[in-house]
């Protein structure tokens, strides 16, 4: 249970610190410190997390890396449903907290959607999306998986580097879909979004539940297959 609590808590501060300043800062082109804003807010999220809850779940706060860690053998059938679940909750938290805190606040939502992600940044075309967040999946957990190799020797530094890898593949896709390559981090704000009546429709929420999971698999795939340290 206290590995389900520790997902839960870090996903709920990703999505209220990552998806909070996305609201405050805004995510336009013509903007280009917005996105390196919001990059930074995702990965020094997870640097935090990963020396705060690490040591108790993992810090996976992310379906996406749980069902990559599934995939190579990293945990159980019954873990990876216990760890999703309690993502999704953290994701819905952390988006009611914003929720509330913009409300009360009357501060401006300058993505106009609680952070949700949409695909306006490919014409909105859903197979552009799946392809953006199936590459950028890929990359993320392929880093996880080489980073926590118990083989590898990276030592407590593996932290620092997912930060960084997340902070990477945001500069690139928060153009393109908002960047997901975690489906709980799309579902708390395309919810809360779809309540107050904001953020993109709901019918696109599988692409950044689709995309990730697949390319969370193409990476275990090949990690397992070809890249892991013998």
């Amino acid at each position: 249970m206290k590995k389900y609590v520790a997902e839960c808590i870090g996903t709920a501060v990703l999505v209220l610190l990552g998806c909070g300043t996305a609201m405050l800062v805004g995510c336009d082109a013509a903007q280009g410190g917005g996105y390196v804003l919001t990059a930074l807010a995702f990965g020094l999220v997870i640097v935090g997390m990963a020396y705060c809850v690490g040591n108790v779940s993992g810090c996976h706060i992310n379906p996406a890396v749980s069902l990559g860690v599934l995939l190579t053998g990293g945990m159980s059938a019954k873990d990876f449903v216990g760890y999703v679940i309690s993502q999704i909750v953290g994701a819905l938290i952390g988006s009611g907290l914003l929720a509330l805190i913009f409300s009360l606040g009357g501060v401006t939502d300058m993505t106009g959607g609680f952070g949700s992600n949409g695909l306006a940044g490919v014409g909105g075309s859903a197979a552009a999306g799946l392809v953006v967040e199936i590459v950028l999946t890929f990359i993320f957990v392929m880093v996880i998986l080489g980073v926590t190799d118990s083989k590898a020797g990276h030592g407590s530094f593996g932290g620092l580097v997912i930060g960084l890898s997340l902070t990477l593949v945001h500069i690139l896709g928060i153009g393109l879909t908002g960047t997901s390559v975690n489906p709980a981090r799309s579902i708390g704000p395309a919810i809360v979004a779809a309540i107050s009546g904001n953020g993109a429709p709901l019918g696109q929420l599988w692409v950044f539940i689709v995309g990730p999971l697949v390319g969370a698999a193409l990476a275990a795939l090949i990690h397992k297959g070809i890249m892991k340290v013998k």
